[in-house]
């Protein structure tokens, strides 16, 4: 981390409170930057007036905040991810570039991609179809940052950059059935498995999809290099270079949990996008960036985790 870049400068981080916000703020913090992470309650990003408010006397804003789930979130309230979702990102936009905001770190996500596209996803391959379906509104109302942020930049000079992680996993994600993504709800429906001596565990799809999953600390620091480094218009993906099939998964977290029992797979629930695994050539050629954590060490972290804070 380069702490000659950050010194003297105020930070925004929108949705700071959050999974991957928690250690992108930690990161910053350790280095000494000013941060100002701001509560939804206090504050609703829905409101342009009080996206103003946030990014006053700001240098850079760094917007993380989204309104996220999985499968059957997804599903069930696509209304409220498009609307929402949209809101937050033009009014926060539209407000840093009125208040001069020196530069703006855009977080889109693997969903926008189209549902078949070649693996490993190009950035190239962004607008070569339509996203997969169950979570399509989520993924278009935040490739609208992507635009909103090239057009910006075209007409105003707007210095605002975008980026695109992969599934994250780690240590504080979300294990709420209704809103967790894949690694959580498998975590906790195994874990809860186990402990409740059950002999069977039922998951959603066939298993033969696949993932690519980044760690959540490799993923902030990956957003700090960026933020220092990377000055151009085109998106960027953030991944680890590994995919894993979905019935991989749930053998290795059933080992590492200790879960001996039988796996049956509810295949009247979809299974989501067949395959997702980034390019992140870009990234690493732009600032530098590689994934560090091998991914049966991070899922160790994660499995731990739950089990100590999951009362």
């Amino acid at each position: 981390m380069n702490k000659k870049f950050w010194k003297d400068k105020k930070v925004l981080v929108t949705g700071g409170a959050g999974f991957l916000g928690t250690h992108l703020v930690q990161q910053l913090k350790k280095a000494g930057v000013q941060v100002f992470v701001p509560r939804s309650k206090e504050y609703d990003l829905r409101k342009k007036n009080i996206c103003r408010q946030l990014v006053k006397n700001k240098d850079i804003v760094i917007h993380l905040a989204a309104k996220v789930g999985g499968i059957g979130y997804n599903r069930e309230r696509p209304g409220e991810m498009c609307y929402e979702n949209i809101l937050m990102g033009t009014f926060l936009m539209e407000e840093a570039r009125l208040a001069k905001v020196s530069k703006f770190v855009a977080i889109g996500t693997v969903c926008s991609y189209p549902k078949y596209t070649p693996v490993p996803f190009k950035e190239t391959d962004l607008w070569n179809g339509y996203p997969e379906e169950t979570n399509a509104a989520y993924g278009l109302a935040k490739k609208m940052l992507l635009v909103q942020s090239q057009s910006y930049r075209i007409q105003y000079g707007f210095n605002s950059i975008y980026l695109i992680p992969v599934n994250l996993y780690g240590p504080g994600d979300k294990f709420d059935p209704d809103k967790s993504h894949v690694i959580p709800a498998l975590i906790k429906k195994i874990v809860d498995a186990k402990q409740q001596k059950e002999n069977k565990v039922i998951v959603w799809g066939h298993g033969k999809a696949t993932r690519e999953f980044l760690y959540v600390e490799d993923a902030a620091r990956g957003i700090i290099l960026a933020a220092e480094k990377y000055n151009a218009p085109d998106p960027v993906n953030l991944g680890s270079n590994s995919e894993i099939s979905i019935k991989d998964l749930v053998r290795l977290i059933s080992k590492i949990v200790g879960f001996k029992g039988r796996i049956s797979w509810d295949q009247t629930k979809p299974d989501g996008q067949p395959r997702r695994k980034l390019d992140s050539n870009r990234a690493l050629k732009e600032f530098g960036f590689k994934s560090k954590t091998n991914f049966t060490q991070g899922l160790r972290n994660t499995i731990n985790w739950y089990l100590q804070n999951r009362i």
